[in-house]
């Protein structure tokens, strides 16, 4: 009885321990490894409340996404998303286990210890994202076991030791972002020649030395920036950057290179900046010779004598002071030639207008007497008497004292003040940069007339250097300035007239609903024209433009959807006339002008750096809010969106921000794209370079941006 006694006991307690463990093992196996992660937390798991053992699926817990999958009956979890939430703890080892995983999000935390060799059991793996937390220890080598890895973001941690030789093995991987660790060493040989479809290499802010490979040349898919700033790196610049694509933007500063510069392939599209704080590195683009000591002969000294040695000195030679005497002569010569034109000019002024009055681009227009004028001298005071009532109200004042002045710029363009100042008009539109008007002369070429203020009498010289370098700007996309009217208390600018609005009305409509005419090739047209206006005001106009507020407001289309850039050059004009072109009433002959404006709203388009009071604008704030416009194009969204986070809540945050996380979080495109552009199936790779491109302009290092030359050429090369 005792042995069937025993038995009795045995089955018994067998029953009751299967019956317990059937009561918590409902969960999937994914669960219980994902129950690891919540069991890591310092805080208990408080942020992981529906986190719940007794569910039978973890497929409905927040941050979690699942997809059914051939080999399993059950939905497998194939993305943690739990980024931003100020979470301290360690990444459990048990995250492995998830054979399906394919994206770890868990950036912008406090997590540390070192990240665990077992993760990387997960074999379906291709997404990484650690960045912005305080892990530690060497980068596991045995990541690069992974055979579908792509993208590894382990920026801004406190990562130490060499890179891994086994990095040669992630022969998928299109992103490795290690930037602002403490890795340390060399970068060891062989490694870059694997990497054929490495996209972005950022390894900047650690403490990596020795030279930098000559095998670096072999990343022939990379583009954006190759950033290895902020390192210890010596030695030359390796001449294999050059073969480098060209639309590579290099970021060598603060490192310790030497040496000349190389001026092959892609060197010659590098700007100074690239090079910054690198004491011994000399060349173009740097303004810094690279003089060898071997042009002096060995033993000799430099033939210029130090500064208090009593050593002879050479005396000039004979045509050298001739030649000095004779430039003499012809200075002073010159200056009395100039001071005979002026007492002459003074004398006859009776015979000439300080207003220019006649046609404007025509021969008939008379001598404009501009000394007098400049002087305050207004010549012969019965004709200017005469000349009153070309304006409303009569006012007196020119460049400085005489009558106002109407100025052309494009010789070809030709109409009389008169007819200006009388034709109707009507506001297209108003802001913090004056009002603008249509104005339809009297042969029917309309042109827009723009208000800029009332002040700045003194600065006439200034406001017309100004206008000049404006003028000079002539692009197929860039708004053509065609002439200027001038007085103490009235500055006009008048331009072509574009004809269909502008961008922020073609995206919204009147109504600010989305436009159905816009498809993505027109977008892509847009995108382009816009670029290409950029880059010239950037790189090839006069004055080397930077037009400080890119916004759709200022992008004007045509009937045919080419776009034109507008508003270039405006603010430092405001600054010379010194008045708020838009603070007082009244009329400018025909032209009404309103008693108050509404305030412009924030500027959602403007780099985060230009948000900071005081700093002065860049070519690469350009960059940024081109970037920011790109976007709008892309996703239909403004600037600025709510995204929700719950079901009872929302987070703002803006358009940059949401596509950076939806391409983290591999949202599907028909989630980011706008809707009107889904019925173009065959434009999804143009999509999607353009949605990289965006993302690059919009970096929130301005010196990681790239250059707006480089933008315009990578659109060119979409759809093409």
């Amino acid at each position: 009885m005792s042995h069937y006694t025993a038995f009795l006991f045995l089955s018994f307690s067998l029953l009751l321990y299967a019956t317990d463990r059937s009561a918590v093992q409902g969960l999937s196996s994914d669960g219980l490894s994902l129950l690891s992660l919540k069991s890591a937390m310092d805080d208990g798991g408080a942020a992981f409340s529906d986190w719940n053992e007794n569910d039978d699926t973890p497929c409905h817990w927040s941050g979690i996404s699942c997809m059914n999958t051939s080999s399993s009956s059950s939905p497998r979890v194939v993305g943690i998303a739990v980024s931003g939430r100020n979470l301290s703890g360690y990444i459990p080892s048990e995250l492995g286990s998830l054979v399906f995983l394919r994206r770890l999000n868990l950036h912008g935390n406090r997590l540390y210890g070192a990240v665990p060799d077992q993760l990387f059991n997960a074999s379906s793996l291709h997404s990484i994202f650690l960045y912005g937390n305080n892990l530690s220890g060497p980068l596991p080598p045995s990541m690069c076991n992974l055979p579908r890895l792509q993208n590894v973001d382990l920026s801004n941690n406190s990562l130490s030791g060499p890179l891994p030789k086994e990095l040669k093995n992630c022969r998928q991987l299109q992103r490795l972002i290690l930037a602002g660790n403490n890795l340390s060493g060399e970068i060891p040989a062989g490694i870059f020649p694997a990497l054929s479809n490495l996209v972005q290499l950022d390894v900047s802010s650690n403490s990596l030395n020795g030279s930098i490979p000559e095998d670096i040349g072999e990343l022939k898919s990379l583009s954006g920036t190759l950033n290895l700033s902020y390192n210890h790196f010596s030695g030359k610049v390796p001449n294999s950057l050059g073969e480098l694509p060209l639309t590579v933007s290099f970021d060598l500063r603060n490192n310790v290179l030497s040496g000349e510069i190389p001026q092959t392939g892609s060197f010659a599209n590098q700007g100074p900046t690239a090079f910054l704080n690198n004491p011994l590195l000399c060349g173009f683009p740097l303004q810094k010779s690279c003089r060898s000591r071997s042009d002096v002969a060995p033993g000799s000294r430099d033939s210029s004598p130090e500064p208090g040695s009593n050593s002879p000195r050479k005396g000039l030679k004979p045509g050298l002071i001739i030649l000095i005497s004779v430039a003499d002569a012809i200075g002073v010569a010159f200056i009395g030639l100039v001071i005979i034109y002026i007492y002459w000019k003074k004398k006859d002024s009776h015979n000439c207008s300080c207003t220019g009055k006649g046609k404007l681009g025509g021969n008939e227009r008379r001598a404009l007497c501009l000394f007098p004028c400049l002087s305050g001298n207004s010549g012969n005071d019965s004709e200017v008497e005469s000349e009153k009532g070309v304006r409303s109200g009569g006012t007196s004042g020119g460049g400085g004292g005489g009558e106002g002045e109407l100025v052309a710029i494009d010789k070809g363009f030709s109409f009389e003040l008169d007819e200006l100042l009388r034709a109707s008009a009507y506001v297209l539109g108003k802001s913090g940069l004056g009002i603008v008007y249509k104005v339809v002369l009297g042969n029917g070429v309309p042109v827009a007339v723009r208000r800029l203020g009332e002040g700045g009498e003194q600065r006439y010289k200034e406001f017309v250097a100004e206008i000049q370098a404006i003028g000079r700007v002539k692009h197929p996309n860039v708004v053509k300035l065609r002439a200027y009217y001038w007085a103490p208390d009235e500055k006009l600018l008048i331009s072509d007239f574009i004809s269909n609005g502008n961008l922020a009305s073609a995206l919204k409509g009147k109504t600010g609903q989305p436009s159905s005419s816009l498809l993505w090739s027109t977008r892509l047209k847009i995108a382009k024209g816009t670029a290409r206006g950029l880059a010239y005001l950037h790189e090839c106009s006069p004055r080397k433009f930077v037009h400080g507020d890119i916004k759709p407001s200022n992008i004007l289309l045509d009937n045919d959807f080419q776009p034109y850039i507008s508003d270039f050059g405006l603010n430092r004009l405001i600054t010379i006339t010194g008045n708020n072109p838009s603070s007082s009433g009244g009329f400018i002959g025909g032209l009404p002008y309103l008693k108050s404006v509404q305030p412009e709203p924030i500027n959602n388009y403007r780099a985060p750096e230009a948000r900071v009071t005081g700093n002065r604008p860049t070519q690469k704030w350009d960059v940024y809010s081109f970037g920011v416009v790109l976007l709008e194009l892309l996703t239909g969204k403004s600037p600025e969106l709510s995204s929700p986070t719950t079901s009872t809540s929302t987070e703002v945050m803006d358009v940059v921000r949401w596509v950076r996380k939806a391409f983290e979080e591999e949202y599907p495109l028909s989630d980011m794209v706008d809707p009107m552009l889904l019925q173009e199936v065959h434009a999804k790779k143009e999509v999607l370079a353009a949605f990289h491109l965006a993302l690059a302009c919009t970096e929130g290092d301005p010196e990681v941006r790239p250059r707006m030359k480089t933008v315009s050429e990578n659109l060119e090369r979409i759809g093409t």
